[in-house]
């Protein structure tokens, strides 16, 4: 019998993609929540996600058949890798598929946008506007020129951050792994941390989620920042203390921040998030719902290549490159 690939996340999903992924298998489109996922996940061979769920050990228990977790993301703190490890589930993501990412803009714009969007107040000035108010004096904004942007993390999309900012007339700082040796283009400054937390008027965060860097940036860090500056978060919450970033803020340690990530945002008390609390009674902290990479463009190319994976994995034939966990050499 053919493997069954169940979608559990169909809203919008790419036709190229489901047509890739019909070839190799019986496949199934639906959009679940938890308890429609828990019902649905038995019979898969294939458990496709983008960010909703929480891939844990309750549904690896419940899916007995499941030999893949297909999920067109980099970041993987959505699944349990160790029980999937433990389970010998393949986890099929695009980590790693440096070249194909390349071409993927999504995250660098958005960034772009919750600083335009930080600086300018533009959601306080649009809900001003559907009030029936027309008071320009009460949303004076900032501009970047002449500004200096600090990049934590030098990989793609902060190298995409950097081309975008360079050209708005910004001095751009970047601070990447430790001892780093990695070349920069004329303009881009590769600095300490330190440095660039003390000289930066916006600081940005462009690093993967490991052991490491969880939890990383926290009271040290923003105390180190200049109280007229701005953070901006679109990589992962948890490489933030959440309960610093609130002091930072109530306590005038900087000026603002714009977030497209939380803390564990699987969980069913996320509107008592402080942060969400916090932003309700605030204009000087943006929050959206983890949507850098959420355009028609960027799942269109994802969930096409990642198609490809899974077709490749399913014909056991080796991959374009080696991803997730369990990655076969």
């Amino acid at each position: 019998m053919r493997p069954k690939i169940l979608v559990a996340e169909s809203s919008g999903f790419s036709t190229k993609a489901a047509e890739s992924l019909q070839a190799c298998g019986r496949l199934v489109l639906k959009d679940l929540d938890r308890p429609g996922l828990l019902a649905s996940v038995p019979e898969a061979d294939i458990l496709w996600v983008r960010l909703r769920h929480k891939i844990d050990g309750e549904v690896m228990k419940t899916a007995s058949n499941l030999r893949a977790i297909a999920t067109p993301t980099t970041g993987l703190n959505h699944i349990d890798l160790a029980e999937a490890n433990r389970r010998n589930i393949r986890v099929i993501s695009l980590q790693g598929a440096t070249q194909f990412l390349q071409s993927v803009y999504a995250t660098a714009e958005h960034t772009v946008a919750l600083i335009f969007g930080l600086l300018r107040h533009l959601p306080a000035a649009h809900d001003h506007v559907m009030k029936g108010n027309w008071n320009r004096d009460s949303f004076v904004g900032h501009e970047l020129h002449g500004k200096t942007a600090g990049l934590i993390g030098y990989g793609r999309v902060g190298q995409m951050v950097a081309g975008y900012l360079r050209p708005l007339g910004m001095r751009v700082l970047v601070a990447d792994k430790p001892n780093t040796r990695k070349s920069t283009p004329h303009g881009i400054e590769l600095v300490s941390l330190d440095y660039l937390l003390r000289t930066s008027d916006l600081v940005s965060l462009h690093v993967p989620l490991t052991e490491t860097t969880c939890g990383f940036f926290g009271a040290h860090e923003f105390a180190r920042m200049k109280p007229s500056s701005w953070f901006i978060n679109t990589a992962r919450g948890e490489l933030v203390d959440e309960k610093a970033l609130v002091r930072a803020l109530r306590g005038g340690r900087i000026l603002g921040a714009a977030l497209d990530v939380l803390c564990d945002e699987h969980s069913s008390d996320m509107p008592q998030n402080l942060l969400i609390q916090y932003a309700r009674h605030r204009d000087n902290l943006l929050i959206t719902p983890h949507i850098a990479g959420c355009t028609h463009e960027s799942r269109d190319k994802t969930e096409y290549f990642l198609a490809t994976c899974v077709a490749s994995f399913l014909c056991d034939q080796p991959a374009h490159y080696q991803s997730g966990s369990n990655a076969k050499t």
